[in-house]
C-alpha cells in the first residue's frame, strides 16, 4: 500500500485539532518512556538479585515466560538494563521522559563513563535515526570493538532448521566468519565434485536439451550440502540417542535408585561418588544392565544390556513433546524423565514419561523442582518450596484507565513530561557524519581545534515547560546560533573545514 499521501491543506480548526492530537502522542510517549525507564531498573535490580533463577537458564528466558516478550526482545531489555546501571546520565535522562528507548538501546551500545556526556548531548540533539548513524560511525573507529564484535558474532551464531508446509526444509543461520568460511569452502569443495568433475569427464550438452542443463547456483549448493550430510553420516558421525551417546558408568544399587534416602553404593565405574538423585536422572534415559552379587560382593550373574526408553517409544515421545516442557523452555533436544521412577515401579510408557531438556531434567532431579501429570494429561511442574510453574503465567492486573494511572504516578513522583520532553532539537539539517565522530569520538579528538568546547547543559532547567532545553553547541571559536530565543543543539551537520 501507498505509504505517502498527498498533502491537503487543513483549515485553521482542523489544524489546530491536529496539533492537539500530535502533543497528546507525544506526551504519552513521553510518560512510556519513563515508564520504561523504570521497569528497566526493576529488570536490573532483580537480574543482579537472581530472582529469575528459579528454574529459568537466565533472566532473559524468565522475562519471556512471565512477562510475554520474544525472546530477543528480552535479552536486549536485559542488557539495556545492565548498561545503564554504569551510566547514570543516561539513565536519568531516560528517567525524566528526555530520551526514547530507541536512543538508549542504541546508545549504550557504545557508551562509556567516560563518553556518556558527549553522547548523551546526541541524543538529546539528534532524531533516533542520527543517533543510529553516528553510532554505528562510532563502533567503525572503536579499536576495542572489534574484540567485542568477534564475542558478538560468536554469542549469536545459529542455524535454525525448519520443515516448511510442504515438507521442504528451509535452513537459515549465522555463523561466525571462520566458520563461515570453511562452509564456505566445504560447499566449493562438494560443488565441484558434484558438478564439474563429472561435467569435465562426460560429453559435451546439446545447447537444444533443457534437461542437460546444469542446475542453478542455488540448486547447486543445496545439492552440495546434502553431499556433505551424506559424507558425515558415511564417517559415523550420527552421535546417536542420548544413551548411546555418553558411555559414561554409573554402578548404583536398587535400594539407592528406588530410594535415595537408602544406604548403598552410587559412583562411577573410576569410583567417583555421584549423589543418588544424579543416578536416577542417569537412568531415566539410558542404557541398563542389571548385575547380582552375593553376600560376599562377588559378581553371581550379569544381565543383557536394555534401553529404559525403547527406540519407538522415544520417537512416540518426541512427536508428542516436540520440546522441553518445563514451562519457559523450548530446546528441542531432550531426555524422557519418568514422572514416577522406574525403579520404583514406574512404566514406561508413554504416559509416564515426559521430555525434559539436560538442564530441566537435573533441576527435577537434583534441585528440589517437582512435576505431576494431572488427570486431563496436562503436566503440572512445582518450585523446590511447592509453588507451581504455570506454562502460561496469569496476566497481571491493570487499571480501568492505565493512562491516567501512569501519569498520576509520575506526577506524585514529580516528574513533568509534556509534549517537548523528548523532542529532538533538529533544525532538519543533513548529517555530517564525518564531522561528527571527528568531534564526538575519543580516538578522533585530533580533529578538535585547540579552545573548542563542550558544555553539558543545565540540568535544573528540565522538564520546565515551554522553555527551551537546547544545549549549547560543540562551538570552534565562533557564535553560538540561535533559534527561537535559545541556544540550538550540537552541530552534526557543519562543513568543517579539515586541515
Amino acid at each position: 500500500m501507498p505509504t505517502d499521501s498527498p498533502t491537503r491543506l487543513a483549515s485553521p480548526r482542523r489544524a489546530q485539532e491536529l496539533d492537539r492530537l500530535g502533543d497528546t502522542i507525544a506526551d504519552l510517549a513521553a510518560h512510556l518512556d519513563a515508564a520504561t525507564a523504570r521497569l528497566l531498573d526493576l529488570i536490573r535490580d532483580f537480574d543482579a538479585r537472581g530472582g529469575w533463577n528459579s528454574g529459568f537458564r537466565s533472566c532473559a528466558h524468565w522475562l519471556s515466560w512471565r512477562v510475554g516478550l520474544d525472546l530477543g526482545a528480552a535479552r536486549e531489555r536485559v542488557r539495556v538494563a545492565r548498561t545503564l546501571g554504569t551510566l547514570p546520565r543516561l539513565s536519568e535522562a531516560f528517567a525524566r521522559g528526555e530520551l526514547s528507548y530507541a536512543k538508549v538501546r542504541a546508545l549504550t551500545r557504545v557508551a562509556t563513563p567516560e563518553t556518556e556526556a558527549r553522547l548523551l548531548a546526541v541524543g538529546r540533539a539528534g532524531t533516533a535515526a542520527h543517533v543510529e548513524r553516528i553510532v554505528r560511525g562510532w563502533r567503525r573507529v572503536d579499536r576495542n570493538a572489534e574484540t567485542r564484535e568477534a564475542k558478538r558474532q560468536h554469542a549469536h551464531r545459529s542455524l535454525h532448521v525448519r520443515q516448511d508446509e510442504d515438507g521442504t526444509v528451509v535452513v537459515r543461520g549465522r555463523l561466525a566468519p571462520e566458520v563461515g568460511a570453511l562452509l564456505l569452502r566445504a560447499l566449493d569443495a562438494a560443488r565441484e565434485a558434484l558438478y564439474h568433475r563429472s561435467r569435465a569427464a562426460g560429453p559435451v550438452p546439446s545447447a537444444a536439451d533443457p534437461a542437460t542443463e546444469p542446475p542453478a547456483r542455488a540448486q547447486q549448493q543445496a545439492d552440495a550440502l546434502a553431499l556433505l550430510a551424506e559424507t558425515a553420516l558415511h564417517h559415523e558421525l550420527d552421535p546417536g540417542a542420548p544413551g548411546e551417546r555418553y558411555q559414561v558408568v554409573v554402578h548404583v544399587d536398587a535400594a539407592v535408585l528406588a530410594d535415595p534416602e537408602q544406604p548403598g553404593q552410587s559412583v562411577l565405574e573410576e569410583g567417583s561418588h555421584v549423589s543418588a538423585e544424579t543416578s536416577r536422572r542417569l537412568a531415566c534415559d539410558a542404557s541398563r544392565v542389571v548385575m547380582r552379587h552375593d553376600a560376599e560382593g562377588r559378581l553371581v550373574e550379569i544381565g543383557a544390556r536394555t534401553r529404559t526408553i525403547p527406540p519407538a517409544l522415544r520417537r512416540a515421545l518426541l512427536h508428542r513433546d516436540r520440546s522441553c516442557r518445563f514451562p519457559g523452555c523450548h530446546v528441542r533436544v531432550g531426555q524422557g524423565h519418568h514422572v514416577r521412577h522406574w525403579a520404583q515401579g514406574g512404566p514406561t510408557t508413554l504416559a509416564n514419561l515426559v521430555l525434559l531438556c539436560r538442564r530441566h531434567h537435573r533441576a527435577v532431579h537434583e534441585e528440589g523442582y517437582q512435576v505431576d501429570r494431572l488427570a486431563d494429561g496436562a503436566m503440572c511442574f512445582r518450585r523446590p518450596d511447592g509453588w507451581p510453574l504455570p506454562e502460561v503465567p496469569p496476566p497481571a492486573a491493570v487499571p480501568a484507565d492505565p493512562v491516567r494511572a501512569l501519569r498520576a504516578r509520575h506526577q506524585t513522583q514529580g516528574l513533568r513530561l509534556h509534549a517537548r520532553t523528548a523532542c529532538p532539537q533538529w533544525l532538519g539539517e543533513r548529517l555530517d557524519l564525518g564531522w561528527a565522530i571527528g568531534v564526538l569520538h575519543p580516538l578522533a579528538t585530533r580533529h578538535v581545534r585547540p579552545g573548542d568546547s563542550f558544555n553539558e547543559p543545565d540540568p535544573s532547567a528540565a522538564g520546565r515547560a515551554g522553555e527551551c532545553q537546547h544545549p549549547p553547541r560543540i562551538t570552534s571559536g565562533a557564535p553560538l546560533e540561535t533559534w527561537n530565543g535559545c541556544q540550538s543543539s550540537p552541530r552534526l551537520i557543519e562543513t568543517w573545514p579539515r586541515p
